[in-house]
């Protein structure tokens, strides 16, 4: 059975977080991505190490199913090699600072030059603009891009996202800029650019704030917990600032992530009433309407925790689901990491590595029925240089010589 992307090569010439997560998806995909480092690696491939001398889970974790190979773009023999490796790509993904591909002499009217029919797809912090040679980072991403502005409590600071919105939530973003151009390709046989802005990307994660900010216009937010509304969308806490409301309560026995999330709609009220032993607020004309609740909702979700402190999230989630009304247990990453249904259903999975021994990762979330995804381990620095160096007519003897040189 093929894979849907067989056949398409990808020049990977990300490092760190946001280009690589795109590139894995590819790989996973079926393309033949291969990862092009400069002769001491991606710096990730040090980074936040767990292991003396092993590559770390940080890159391990972004580069599954990729070949690599090292390359010195500094020299001419580099350049001469690259232009080569273009000619034979589908696409070629890079996320450096501004500008530096042009640097090393590739602009993008030279690689359309040497590959008319490449896609040239590209992370940037930011878009064209006053911000455009600013360093962008996954926190920055977030700030600047509303996340932050938006998420914690009250009367607290701003606060980041454990969801790598900025770097990864990036990346598929890029993966559908990259698909759509292949597809387009079809049609006009012409590769084009593909640009994400990680600013960008995530303002589109949190579009939901944008549409509250123009409701202000109108007055406050009633959906919101918030007693004061100004002229900007406030931080909320753990309100869902859609049309249902929703809370994290308490659950047994009480550890910091001993909570499920509960969003109350109009048809669940009154099994939830009989369920924490108020059945009377189901008729209650002060408890029994939506719009009755609605300046009420910190009580009636004390009263709902008053009756989930009892039991344990798991418990909690059982006889709410009975009912059909929506809740979540806050599941830890020991949790998810140990969670025997995601292991059967591929979100999480255990792969072989050479050094390391056995790691856990995620698994690929998008899942196509006549291209099953297999997970294998991320490639040693370089370790594929022979084999697609050889593919460009470079024989053994030449390679030592680059080698020596350090042009690999």
């Amino acid at each position: 059975m093929t894979k849907a992307l067989e056949g398409v090569r990808v020049l990977d010439m990300t490092h760190v977080q946001s280009g690589p997560s795109c590139t894995q998806i590819l790989a996973w995909l079926g393309a033949d991505v291969i990862k092009l480092e400069s002769p001491t690696g991606d710096i990730t491939r040090q980074q936040l190490r767990d292991l003396p001398d092993v590559d770390s889970l940080y890159f391990t974790m972004l580069n599954c199913n990729k070949r690599s190979i090292t390359l010195n773009m500094k020299s001419e023999r580099g350049k001469e090699i690259f232009t080569e490796l273009v000619k034979q790509s589908d696409i070629l993904v890079e996320n450096f600072a501004p500008g530096a591909v042009d640097r090393m002499g590739f602009t993008w009217e030279r690689l359309q030059e040497i590959n008319p029919a490449l896609i040239f797809a590209s992370i940037k912090g930011f878009g064209p603009g006053k911000y455009a040679d600013c360093k962008a980072y996954e926190v920055v991403a977030q700030a600047m891009g509303g996340a932050m502005s938006t998420t914690g409590f009250e009367n607290g600071p701003p606060t980041a996202t454990g969801a790598q919105i900025g770097d990864s939530g990036t990346g598929m973003h890029l993966v559908a800029g990259i698909l759509a151009a292949l597809y387009q390709r079809v049609q006009t046989g012409r590769g084009q650019r593909v640009s994400v802005a990680m600013q960008e990307a995530v303002l589109n994660l949190t579009r939901v704030k944008l549409r509250d900010q123009q409701r202000l216009a109108h007055g406050g937010l009633s959906e919101y917990p918030n007693e004061e509304f100004g002229d900007e969308v406030p931080r909320s806490g753990n309100a869902s600032g859609g049309g249902q409301p929703g809370w994290a309560v308490k659950c047994s026995p009480g550890g910091p992530n001993d909570y499920i999330y509960v969003i109350v709609q109009p048809p669940g009220w009154p099994k939830i009433a009989e369920l924490i032993g108020h059945p009377e607020l189901a008729e209650d004309p002060d408890w029994a309407t939506p719009a009755a609740r609605l300046d009420k909702l910190d009580k009636m979700f004390a009263l709902i925790e008053e009756w989930t402190q009892g039991l344990t999230k798991y418990e909690v989630m059982d006889h709410l689901n009975l009912l059909n009304v929506p809740c979540g247990p806050i599941l830890s990453t020991r949790e998810l990491i140990e969670d025997q249904t995601l292991a059967d259903l591929g979100a999480v999975v255990e792969v072989e590595h050479p050094e390391r021994g056995v790691f856990k990762t995620v698994g690929c979330p998008i899942k196509l029925s006549d291209s099953p995804v297999e997970i294998v381990t991320s490639p040693g620095l370089g370790e594929h240089s022979a084999q697609i160096y050889g593919e460009l007519g470079i024989d053994a003897a030449e390679l030592e010589d680059l080698k020596t040189a350090g042009v690999i």
